[in-house]
């Protein structure tokens, strides 16, 4: 978490797009982006030639009414391309496997529609508090910098006339958000947040110790001797894990979900992570920092 502020900073001075190519797919991303990794991992495993288009959610701007005219979700990634738009990671990166050249590995729906089940969030552990101590780092951190500033732009974009459109989106996301503001300026108790943030983190250990095992190949990955649609979603999740569990880009942070796990981390995991981290497509999209 030390290391978001320079990652920001180094992002923002990247040239990220184009408008020489209209025709080419725009891929509406962010770095610190968990579910826009799956989309850029099948980029650069595909060899695809796609325009990005930042979209800063740390100051909330997939909340702007703009970006909601795209996506009324609000969420990314988002892929437009010849006048249609794909609105989450599954259907954006189905698409982009699906025209590629190259060919990979179809992935299986069950299993991907399992990983981005609402109990395996990824992106709440990053909010998470299981105890006083965490809270106390999370609200005099990134995650406290995070909410409110999603909180300031709900309020702004909300109050625009453009934003009448899209009252109920606001409405749900301001209370949803604020709520865990106010857990982090201890203005509510927050013995409930740590039950149901303690019991998310207990069914996120106990996929990578007893169902991700059953659906990993001793080597290797799902899609065979090279990545599949399925582990583009299950590499980009487990590198989520891995960071909020420590680890920066190293080849071996996989270590840092010891802590979780309170023991080794299964071996088909090990093997996995390993072979995702010696391919160029995970040195590129996590070249500043996992996410």
């Amino acid at each position: 978490m030390s290391k978001v502020k320079s990652y920001l900073q180094k992002l923002f001075h990247r040239d990220h797009h184009s408008n020489e190519h209209a025709s080419k797919p725009v891929l509406h991303t962010f770095g610190l982006s968990v579910w826009s990794a799956v989309p850029e991992l099948a980029i650069q495993e595909l060899g695809l030639d796609v325009d990005t288009k930042i979209v800063n959610v740390v100051e909330g701007e997939n909340f702007a009414p703009e970006f909601l005219k795209l996506n009324p979700k609000g969420t990314l990634p988002t892929l437009a391309v010849d006048g249609k738009t794909f609105t989450s990671s599954t259907d954006v990166t189905h698409y982009l496997v699906q025209t590629a050249s190259k060919k990979v590995t179809p992935g299986h729906p069950e299993l991907i529609a399992k990983i981005h089940d609402d109990k395996y969030d990824p992106n709440f552990i990053l909010l998470t508090t299981r105890n006083e101590e965490e809270l106390k780092t999370a609200s005099t951190g990134f995650p406290i910098t995070f909410v409110q500033n999603r909180q300031n732009a709900l309020e702004k974009y909300s109050a625009l006339p453009e934003g009448a459109k899209f009252k109920d989106f606001y409405t749900e996301k301001l209370e949803a958000n604020g709520g865990v503001l106010k857990i982090y300026k201890g203005e509510v108790p927050s013995a409930d947040f740590f039950n149901t943030s303690t019991t998310h983190w207990q069914t996120i250990v106990g996929y990578i110790q007893n169902d991700l095992p059953t659906i990993l190949p001793e080597s290797g990955f799902i899609g065979g001797a090279e990545p599949g649609e399925d582990d583009f979603h299950i590499g980009a999740w487990l590198a989520r894990v891995a960071w909020v569990s420590g680890a920066d880009k190293e080849e071996e942070g996989y270590k840092a979900l010891e802590k979780e796990l309170k023991g080794p981390v299964p071996e088909k995991v090990v093997s996995y992570w390993k072979a995702w981290s010696a391919r160029a497509s995970w040195k590129k999209v996590y070249a500043e920092t996992l996410h």
